[in-house]
């Protein structure tokens, strides 16, 4: 009887063919962070991080120039910005950290700051996580180790199959540690400071020297281009000659 469905039978479950699926199944369930369904993805900002929103020439300038100290923190790009993951609750301490540092208001240096009740479009997955499987990971039950392992395949075959191709998708230029306790990693006031597990300097910097060297490349990124805009409008004027 084609009609009717055995009892003993359970109904067929969804497979996983949108790539959204794996992907918001691996933030929540491997990283923690919670998400916003949809296509794309979005992550909720201000539960487990905030983010720095800056021009991605001047992000890159000042990840640079902090080197070492610039290293150990998730950083996405989208376009033309880039994005800096930092320990929640930072957005609140961004005006008046800019003033202390006599850098004015956020909106004069092109430098944005997301909180509490802010979305972040949730970067595809890359590779395995930076520096692969941590200690806290290699510490759990080795079917935990496995499971996450298997979720980020998920993610990143079914966005393969997906064949995204759009022009500024958000990727990670440095994605996340595997482990939910990723977030003491983030830059943030109370680390000043702070060093790597191996005490070799090489953990996150401080919020302080975080905002301030970002806020140094933008403000000479604006210089150079404002540079290059007058030598251009000088090089079309005619010559004078008295």
């Amino acid at each position: 009887m084609a009609g009717f469905a055995s009892a003993d039978v359970p109904p067929p479950r969804r497979p996983l063919t949108a790539p959204g699926d794996a992907l918001g199944l691996w933030y929540e369930n491997v990283l923690g962070w919670p998400t916003v369904p949809g296509n794309p993805v979005r992550l909720v900002v201000g539960v487990r991080f905030d983010v720095l929103d800056v021009p991605a020439e001047a992000g890159k300038a000042a990840l640079a120039r902090l080197g070492r100290h610039g290293r150990g923190f998730p950083v996405a790009l989208s376009g033309d910005r880039m994005r800096l993951l930092v320990a929640a609750g930072s957005a609140e301490e961004l005006p008046g950290l800019l003033e202390w540092l006599d850098w004015g208001a956020p909106p004069d240096l092109d430098l944005t700051a997301v909180g509490a009740g802010g979305r972040m479009e949730a970067p595809r997955p890359v590779g395995p996580p930076r520096g692969g499987v941590g200690a806290g990971a290699r510490a759990r039950a080795g079917t935990d180790t496995a499971r996450d392992a298997r979720a980020l395949r998920d993610a990143q075959d079914a966005w393969a199959r997906a064949g995204d191709g759009s022009q500024g998708a958000a990727v990670w230029l440095r994605p996340p540690g595997p482990e939910r306790e990723a977030g003491a990693s983030l830059p943030t006031l109370s680390a000043m400071g702070a060093s790597g597990a191996g005490g070799n300097g090489a953990g996150p910097p401080d919020l302080v020297r975080l905002v301030n060297t970002v806020a140094t490349q933008i403000h000479r990124v604006r210089l150079r281009r404002a540079c290059a805009a007058a030598a251009v409008k000088t090089d079309g004027q005619p010559l004078a000659f008295s």
